[in-house]
Parts: C-alpha cells; sequence; structure tokens
C-alpha cells in the first residue's frame, strides 16, 4: 500500500465518519491496485445487514473472532475495500475471488505471522456509487508496514527479528499448502506488538501437489527469473512455494541495505532486466556491501537463478539457520542439498558466482582437503577398483573437449557435510572423466541434481594427483557395487 492524502472531495475514498458494518471509518491509509484501506474504530452496535448477528457479521465469514491478543476486543481495525461498480463482469469475479482466497487462507490456516481476518461484509455507500456495493474485509490494524520502516531505518538485530518473522509466516504457508506469490515490503505488517504480519492474500494460491496456477500477475520488482518465461496454461502461470523464496531475498537485502534492491536499474523494467541477465549466467549477482556475512549468504541461497537451485532453501530450513545464528550456534542443515553446477550459454560471459566461489575457494578448501585425510583415512586404491564415468546433466556442458572451467564439477571432501564450496576438493572433474573408485557409502548427504534425481550415495574416488574425493552417485551413471567405505 502506498500513503495517501485524504480529500473530502473525492468520490473514490470515503470519508471520515462513514459506517462499515459496526465500524466508522477515521481515514485512509493508503491504497494499491486493488483497494484502498481505511482506518476504523469500534462503533455502536448496529442491526441488519453489515450489523452483529446479521448476514453481514464481519465474525463470521472469515473463521475468526473479533479479540486482540490480549483477549480483549478491536476497537480498531483495518478496512480493505475492495470495489466492484463499473468493473466488468469477469473483472468483478477476479476481485470476489480474491476476498475470497483471503477469507479462506484466513479460515484454514490462522497464525500468528498471518494478518487477522476478522470478516467480510458488503459496503452500503449510495452516496459514493464508485464504492457502493464493495466488498469490505475487517483486518486487525498494524502499526505501519515494513516499507514504512525501511525509510526510517532499522538496526541488525530488529532487521533479525523481522526477517525470522517473515520466515515463520512463510513456512506456515507452504506447510498449509498456499504460496503467497506478493512477498513486499508493503504486504509486511508491523503489529501495534512490534511483531511480523504478513498480508495481502488476494494473490494467494492453493497448491496442488507441487505447484499451483495463477494469473500471470505481481510486483514485478519481487518476480523470480523463471516466471518471466514460464508458459501461459489455461489455468495461468505454475507458481511454486520457490517464488516466495526469491521475493524473501529481495525483501532480505532491502532491510539490511536500508531499502536498495540487490538488482540495479532506475525503473522494475530495467530492474527485471538485469534479474534475467543474472538468470541467464550474463552478470554475476552483486549484493549490498552493506549486508553482513551471514545475511549475504542467506539472500544468496534465495536468489539462486533457477527454481531447482533455490528448491533446497525452503522457508522452514532458512527460519533454522536464522535461529541458530541468533542463538550463536553453527547450523548444520538436515536437508537435501544440490549440487554446485555451472551453467554454460553459447557466447563468452563471465562466470557465474557459484562458479566462481567454488574457484576462488582453492585456500579453504586446500585446508579442507587435509581435514578429510584424517576424517576419512585412504589406504590407497583397492587391488581392483572400479572405474567411474563423470556425468553432467548439463547438455551443453557433455559435447565440449576444451575443458572449460564453467563446465567443471567440484567434488566433495567431506559427503556427510553440506556440498558448498568450503568442502569441495581444489582438483576439478569435467564430464566423462573417469576415476578410479574403491568403496561406497549409501548413507551420506543426500543431493539432488538438475534433473531431480535424488541419491545419498557417495563413491570414494581417486583423483591423478592422488587426492582423495567423494563423487555423489548422480554425478555418474555407473552404479558399481563396490565394499561400503569404513
Amino acid at each position: 500500500m502506498n500513503d495517501l492524502a485524504f480529500c473530502e472531495d473525492d468520490e473514490a475514498l470515503l470519508p471520515p465518519g462513514h459506517r462499515v458494518g459496526e465500524w466508522t471509518v477515521t481515514g485512509p491509509i493508503g491504497e494499491g491496485g486493488w483497494a484502498t484501506v481505511y482506518a476504523a474504530r469500534r462503533a455502536a452496535p448496529a442491526t441488519g445487514p453489515g450489523g452483529p448477528g446479521g448476514p453481514g457479521d464481519p465474525g463470521d465469514p472469515g473463521g475468526c473472532d473479533r479479540r486482540s491478543g490480549d483477549g480483549g476486543l478491536d476497537d480498531t481495525v483495518a478496512l480493505k475495500v475492495l470495489p466492484t461498480a463499473g468493473l466488468a463482469p469477469r473483472q468483478a469475479r477476479h476481485i470476489a475471488e480474491a476476498a475470497r482466497r483471503e477469507a479462506e487462507l484466513a479460515r484454514t490456516a490462522p497464525h500468528p505471522r498471518l494478518v487477522r481476518l476478522l470478516g467480510t461484509l458488503p459496503l452500503a455507500a449510495p452516496d459514493h456509487p464508485a464504492l457502493d456495493g464493495a466488498i469490505v474485509l475487517v483486518m486487525e490494524r498494524a502499526q505501519g508496514t515494513l516499507r514504512d520502516l525501511l525509510a526510517t531505518g532499522v538496526d541488525e538485530a530488529r532487521a533479525g527479528r523481522i526477517v525470522a518473522g517473515i520466515c515463520e509466516g512463510l513456512a506456515h504457508l507452504h506447510r498449509s499448502g498456499w504460496v503467497h506469490t506478493d512477498l513486499k515490503p508493503e504486504n509486511v505488517l508491523i503489529g501495534r506488538d512490534g511483531e511480523v504480519r504478513l498480508s495481502d492474500f488476494g494473490l494467494a494460491i492453493e497448491l496442488t501437489g507441487t505447484h499451483g496456477h495463477c494469473a500471470p500477475m505481481g510486483t514485478p520488482d519481487y518476480l523470480p527469473p523463471e516466471r518471466w518465461k514460464e508458459p501461459l496454461g489455461e489455468q495461468g502461470v505454475k507458481i511454486r512455494p520457490t517464488a516466495d523464496i526469491w521475493a524473501l531475498g529481495i525483501v532480505i537485502h532491502e532491510v539490511f541495505a536500508a531499502g536498495v534492491p540487490p538488482f540495479p536499474g532506475a525503473t522494475p523494467t530495467a530492474r527485471s532486466a538485469a534479474v534475467q541477465q543474472y538468470a541467464e549466467g550474463r552478470a554475476e549477482l552483486r549484493l549490498s556491501p552493506a549486508l553482513p556475512p551471514f545475511w549475504r549468504a542467506l539472500v544468496a541461497d534465495c536468489l539462486a537463478p533457477t527454481h531447482a537451485a533455490r528448491a533446497p532453501h525452503t522457508a522452514e530450513s532458512l527460519l533454522a539457520r536464522i535461529r541458530a545464528h541468533q542463538s550463536g550456534r553453527s547450523h548444520q542443515p538436515g536437508r537435501t542439498l544440490r549440487t554446485p553446477r555451472p551453467a554454460l550459454r553459447r557466447g563468452p560471459r563471465r562466470p557465474r558466482p557459484r562458479a566462481a566461489l567454488l574457484t576462488l575457494a582453492g585456500c579453504a578448501t586446500a585446508v579442507a582437503a587435509a581435514t578429510a585425510a584424517a576424517l576419512w583415512p585412504s589406504p590407497g586404491p583397492a587391488a581392483h577398483p572400479a572405474r567411474v564415468r563423470v556425468f553432467n546433466a548439463e547438455r551443453g556442458c557433455q559435447d565440449r573437449t576444451d575443458r572449460d572451467p564453467r563446465c567443471s564439477l567440484g567434488l566433495a571432501v567431506d559427503p556427510l557435510r553440506p556440498y558448498t564450496a568450503e568442502n569441495v576438493v581444489p582438483v576439478r572433474v569435467w564430464h566423462d572423466d573417469t576415476l578410479d573408485a574403491d568403496c561406497q557409502l549409501p548413507t551420506g548427504l543426500p543431493i539432488i541434481d538438475e534433473e531431480d534425481r535424488t541419491s545419498t550415495l557417495w563413491y570414494r574416488v581417486h583423483l591423478p594427483d592422488r587426492t582423495t574425493a567423494w563423487l555423489p552417485a548422480v554425478r555418474t551413471r555407473d552404479r558399481p557395487e563396490l565394499v561400503r567405505c569404513p
């Protein structure tokens, strides 16, 4: 929502004192593309439609009561007014569907990190034809939005608590089978208790399996790269929870960088073009130096350029990392990870950030390799080691013979630690390289490749320079039967 000034002569706005059910409008708070939000206070009880006990009783449709967090009745609320007058039938149906989704989500998935919907009712405003018959959502009143807070600045500790609250809300939404699809600072409310509330679920989508569908709508600055190329079917475009994770990365960056987005450009169109350049490997991810190291790494994970690369970073796992960081503990996530992979595109380009990170991690990985020698002592290759051939799922890397660094793959130092740059040996391998494998570990960290194949099987291999490393089974088409590693 954007701040707006109230004008009594404006027919599109309700004047202070206008009665809406059992509430009296005190003034506008903000407006968006579909709705205007007003502050309101409790009026004397009304009777008939829109009053307590009548067909428009706000306490019933949303499935929520009208009590504040301390058990008392809410005396101030926010009224979200969605006009339908003058709209084409199809547009009016879209508005009604958006209101229905908000009420359905409030009824089936209430949570302290989601704004409470207290009810819905029709608006009677015969003196304001543009608003007469509008749908009104009665919601708890917030102190302000995250966008308001960014304008005044926020310290790191409070910023961390805000991000944790957003993750709590997203984790609950995703567990409940919903995707927000329009996460942005304007839709993150700061409650009167200082806590975070996610709001504006008019575009929220209920999942059917792993994904849902929605109309090609949203706020451009917060749309993931795949949304720009997602085919439009009869049901709309495909939506997954990873769309919210991308938006979360943008929001976190803005929280720690005083509202500055991570992608350059003077307009949403320019910034969207920068997102596409990054997703296609033609530009690096350049985050603000204002981001502290922990949050920088978190944002980079959220802004992985593909749905598949973001999939391991669920709201639940991100929240676990944040809580561990806030409590001063290190976090070893017990989650499925994806292998670091190159991205080859036609024509010259700069390496992707992740590939660059792996290349520059030589010092750290050299130390890690020495550690691995102690953790996984190797007696050397077996008398009759099996030969395994490296497989790279990137089709553009399968026919190359120039050993392009962008097509190289990193092998792990330790198969029981997260498969990150710090856990990769310095020596790289390429598609069709053959390696000696002397044993296998069936219960290593689960790994998913680019084609969504998952395996916990790892092979201990020996590189030409006699380095011992670990190859995940998803990186080879071979399946030799080897003894279990000690």
